[in-house]
This record gives C-alpha cells, sequence and structure tokens, in this order.
C-alpha cells in the first residue's frame, strides 16, 4: 500500500519556520543554542516528581497510536532521524563501509516501490563512528548528505585527563567529521559541582567549532531524575547543540521518564532563552513501536517543528531492520525474516 507523501511532510513543516529560525515553541521562532552564563539558581531550582512522570509516561504509552498510512509516514520519518551506530571493538572498515551503504538507502528499493516512496529519498541523519573510522566514512557518504558523528571525550566512561579530550574533538573536527558526541564526567553531577560542569561542556563545545556537539548524560548513572533535569539545564547553558541520554554501553539507556525529564528541560530552556536544543535518546531502541513512542513524545512535549533530523536524532544501531519489516507488513501484509534487512 503506497505512503501518503503528504502525510510523511506534515510531520515536520518547514514552511512554518523563518530563515533564522531552526525550531519553533507555541509559535515563536527559536534560534539556535549559544549559552548562556551558568545561572546557579536555575539549577538548583530544579524538582522532579518522580511519580507523576511515571504516571504521564504509563498514560502516554497507552494512549498513542497510530494506524496504517499514518504508522508508515511516522515510521518512514523515524529513519530520517537515525543516526546508524557502529561502536564495538572489532568494527573495521569495511564494516563502516557497509553501514554507510545502508545509511544512503536504509529502505531496500523493491520496498521503496511498493510504497511508492522512491522521490522521498529516504537516508537516515548521520552514521556515528569512533574517529578511527571518520575519514572511512566520510569517503563512503560522499555526496550523499548523510553527516559523519565522531564519539569523543574518552568515550564511554569520560575519564580521561580534560585536556586528552578536548584534543580527540578538535582530530575528530580536523577529519572533517560533522558531529560530535561528547561524554560528560558523571562526578561532577553526583557532586553538585555545576560549575565544574559547565566549564567543561563549555570547553567541548570551544573545541567543537562549527561541528555540532551532542551531549551525553549517561542517564542511566545519574541516579534520580532530578539529576538528570539538572545535568540536562547545566549542558544546554554550556551550549550544548543537543542533549543525549545515554552512551548505550550504561546497563539502563534510553527509558521514556528519563526522556521526558529531559524534553521538558528543553522546553523550559527554550521559553526563558529563545533558543532551541535538540534531544537525541539512544541505546535500547529497538523496536519499529517504541520510535512511534519517542516521536509521539517528541511531538506533545515539544511539538513538530523538533520532529526532524536538525532537532531529534535516535541512536540507533538496530533499529532500522525492525521498522524495514513493519513497513514490509504495511505493503506486502507479510513480515519478512530479519536476516533480508542486514544493516552492516
Amino acid at each position: 500500500m503506497p505512503v501518503d507523501h503528504n502525510e510523511f511532510r506534515s510531520l515536520a513543516p518547514h514552511a512554518s519556520l523563518s530563515d533564522s529560525a531552526i525550531a519553533t515553541l507555541s509559535g515563536r521562532p527559536l534560534l539556535p543554542n549559544t549559552g548562556i552564563p551558568l545561572n546557579l539558581d536555575w539549577v538548583r531550582e530544579v524538582r522532579v516528581n518522580t511519580s507523576a512522570v511515571e504516571r504521564r509516561v504509563q498514560s502516554h504509552v497507552a494512549r498513542r497510536t497510530v494506524k496504517k498510512e499514518w504508522q508508515a509516514a511516522w515510521l518512514l520519518r523515524a529513519i530520517t532521524c537515525m543516526d546508524l551506530t557502529t561502536l564495538s571493538g572489532d568494527d573495521t572498515d569495511e564494516r563502516v563501509r557497509r553501514l554507510c551503504a545502508k545509511a544512503r538507502h536504509p529502505v531496500q528499493q523493491q520496498l521503496e516501490q511498493k510504497l511508492g516512496i522512491e522521490e522521498l529519498q529516504i537516508k537516515v541523519a548521520a552514521v556515528c563512528v569512533y574517529h578511527t573510522f571518520v575519514e572511512t566514512a566520510l569517503h563512503a557518504l560522499e555526496g550523499s548528505g548523510v553527516h559523519v558523528a565522531a564519539v569523543s571525550t574518552g568515550f564511554p566512561a569520560g575519564l580521561s585527563p580534560l585536556t586528552e579530550r578536548v584534543a580527540e574533538i578538535r582530530r575528530s573536527v580536523e577529519a572533517g567529521a560533522h558531529e560530535i558526541d561528547v561524554v560528560i564526567t558523571r562526578a561532577h553531577v553526583f557532586g553538585g559541582r555545576w560549575q565544574a560542569l559547565y566549564d567543561e561542556v563549555a570547553a567541548f563545545k570551544q573545541a567543537c567549532g562549527a561541528a555540532h556537539m551532542k551531549v551525553i548524560l549517561g542517564t542511566g548513572d545519574l541516579l534520580t531524575l532530578r539529576n538528570v533535569g539538572r545535568a540536562s539545564v547545566v549542558a544546554m547553558m554550556a551550549g550544548a547543540d543537543f542533549i543525549k541520554t545515554s552512551t548505550g554501553k550504561e546497563p539502563t539507556n534510553a527509558t521514556l521518564p528519563v526522556g521526558l525529564v529531559m524534553t521538558r528541560a528543553i522546553r523550559e530552556y527554550a521559553q526563558q532563552t529563545g533558543m532551541a536544543v535538540g534531544f537525541k535518546p539512544a541505546g535500547g531502541i529497538r523496536t519499529a513501536k517504541q520510535s512511534i513512542e519517542w516521536l509521539a513524545l517528541i511531538k506533545e512535549e515539544l511539538g513538530a517543528s523538533w520532529m526532524r533530523a536538525e532537532m531529534f536524532r535516535f541512536g540507533a544501531s538496530s533499529l532500522l531492520g525492525d521498522i524495514e519489516r513493519q513497513l514490509e507488513h504495511h505493503a506486502t501484509g507479510r513480515y519478512s525474516a530479519e536476516y533480508r534487512h542486514p544493516i552492516a
């Protein structure tokens, strides 16, 4: 069954944005985040009602669903917001090249024809790799418009000396990475050392230069939702272009309660400063159903202008395969075997 192209495009109406705005909130154009001075009063005032967050998430999952053509359109939107990722100890240049080939053509040509979406030219937002593979990815993606993101700053623990972490960012930027995913020092959050956390993220931002910086909070390690909220605010004040849940290496990664706290912090920051910060859940998002839950959360909390790659990303390694299977079911009425949708 073909996908209605208007349904796909309506999820992210670019026409509603002014030339200088990157997103809107309640009809108000927002500018890219350049950071603000650290406001400790704001940080200390952050409070999170955990029970209320959990109730809100339970309600969200229970009552938010899309069907048929709309579901297919939302799944295609999810693909365009993916950072297709390989961060394994056994990564090779060949694996990265195969991943990049999938990033350029994430939906098989035969399935594109069945869905009638060839003209949409669906591709993922970025490929995320270790610094070692930045050059390989850049060559493999040349001319595609797909960005290359490099993890940095002692990923995933973030415990190497600050000078080394800053130098690591600069090396990836010099190699040509369009985006840098940095890791904060979680101990700054545990100790309430907000000035130290602010200075650290600000130093990362300076080293990134024109490259977009996604700040990984490591939410599974932060123990409380209040810590997540406070770390989110400090990272945004220090100039984060995106805030990201997890490295994907923690025991607990992206969860909807954490996502709700972070998106509401983004909303408050936008209301207070007029600047927009993107959001990236990463780790543990493996099913098409989960991707729709996250997209619905973004639409409800931040609005449709956030539902595009400039403002929202999935950190994903296995999600794409399940989305392809769901799209094939939409087109043919049958589920295909997982092995028919290899990632790399």
